[in-house]
């Protein structure tokens, strides 16, 4: 003849949180201490600011790279009595480069300018 097994009791842990049971204590907002009652922003970083560059760098590339890929049509270029047939992204690509080159020249002799003036070239006030 076959024994039938008797249920075992129920762990204490397995009661789902029944309010009824004593000694229980709602898990509610009464007991949630707040220690501040406005939210504190993470603040800047170098490395966090290097990030945003280096992501909307990558951004700027792909449109690049895009550009370029649309625009392969040959034109004819002149410069100083030369002439050539290049692709006109290509052109407009030098054309940019050189117009950077040009800004950063500029800007490294206005801030030598101003190092100058303000106490032989090494950032520090005497």
């Amino acid at each position: 003849m076959a024994t039938v097994p008797t249920p075992t009791p129920p762990l204490p842990s397995a009661t789902n949180d029944n309010p009824t049971r004593p000694g229980h204590q709602a898990a509610g907002p009464e007991r949630i201490h707040r220690t501040s009652t406005h939210l504190v922003k993470a603040r800047r970083s170098r490395a966090s600011a290097a990030w945003v560059g280096i992501c909307i760098a990558a951004i700027l590339l792909v449109a690049l790279i895009i550009f370029m890929l649309q625009n392969t049509q040959p034109v004819l270029v002149s410069f100083l009595g030369m002439q050539g047939s290049v692709p006109l992204a290509v052109a407009l690509l030098i054309a940019g480069v050189g117009i950077g080159i040009i800004a950063l020249v500029i800007g490294t002799i206005r801030i030598t300018q101003l190092r100058r003036r303000l106490g032989g070239g090494t950032g520090t006030t005497p």
